[in-house]
């Protein structure tokens, strides 16, 4: 099961909408956006996709989009909630779709012990042959999964990453150092991909590729093949993005981006609301600036 790994950068895919409704055919043309800047897996579903207001129908159909246009690329499905049944419920729905894996966040709003997170996830693992993909945001989740606690989990056979979003460099460094042959360690934010690949991370999973997806693709390989030199220039060309990206909640500045390029309809679905007038203009500046 561990054979199954990802490196590089993974987008973190926003859902458009228009009129109220999910805008398949724009996702469908930001799928081809992806494939043809040479993204090397896709992350329907996730937070980013506003996973918690779509329905079920909705889910299966972006996830069944994702896998007929990923071009062979792996797929990883968000399928967590804070509710074991609801999560295993979830995973059930799209196992069937197409999802090579699935990314699974701590529990959020519960606060879960280190031992609860830990059986919760194993408890996952137990219900499907699927691969799991660990997701540790503590600022969404209000609790931290410790590198003991991922250690633990990283024995599980089919518990085979985690995208790591907590910036916390000492844990995700631990993990990274003690981690099993096959585990990957992910990058969550996109603002610290080149200092966890450079100490060994496999990749990120990023938020910042659905703007930009060739200039992340880049960023993840010069990484990979250890040039320094061009991952710095990178680096430091994407950082008004990284930044920009999370000036309010995500995903509402990447949308605004995207909305600024002509590619979606600025809506998000409440909750969540459109950028304001001046995080608009400051995402439109920053794909300006970007040559996008």
């Amino acid at each position: 099961m561990k054979s199954i790994s990802f490196r590089g950068c993974g987008t973190a895919l926003i859902t458009p909408f228009r009129d109220g409704n999910v805008d398949y055919d724009a996702f469908v043309a930001l799928l081809k956006r992806q494939t043809d800047a040479g993204i090397h897996f896709l992350v329907p579903l996730g937070t980013t996709g506003e996973t918690p207001c779509l329905d079920e129908q909705e889910r299966i159909k972006l996830l069944e989009l994702t896998r007929e246009h990923c071009g062979g690329r792996k797929v990883i499905a968000g399928g967590g909630t804070n509710s074991l049944a609801q999560t295993v419920r979830s995973i059930k729905l799209l196992e069937p779709h197409g999802a090579d894996a699935f990314l699974i966040v701590v529990p959020y709003y519960n606060k879960p012990t280190q031992q609860g997170m830990y059986e919760y996830f194993k408890a996952v693992a137990d219900s499907t042959d699927k691969p799991l993909v660990l997701y540790n945001v503590p600022g969404r989740t209000g609790a931290n999964l410790l590198a003991e606690t991922t250690l633990r989990l990283a024995e599980i056979e089919n518990i085979v990453a985690v995208k790591e979003a907590s910036g916390n460099y000492a844990q995700i460094s631990e993990i990274i150092r003690n981690a099993p042959e096959g585990f990957s360690v992910l990058s969550g934010n996109d603002d610290e991909t080149l200092p966890l690949m450079a100490t060994g991370a496999a990749g990120i999973i990023s938020v910042a590729s659905n703007v930009a997806p060739r200039l992340m693709v880049e960023l993840a390989e010069a990484l990979m093949r250890d040039d320094m030199d061009t991952a710095r220039r990178l680096h430091h060309r994407l950082t008004p993005l990284f930044r920009n990206c999370f000036v309010e909640s995500n995903p509402i500045p990447a949308k605004a981006a995207l909305a600024a390029m002509g590619l979606i309809s600025n809506e998000l679905r409440l909750p969540l609301v459109p950028a304001s007038e001046k995080t608009y203009a400051l995402m439109r500046k920053t794909v300006a600036e970007l040559g996008l």
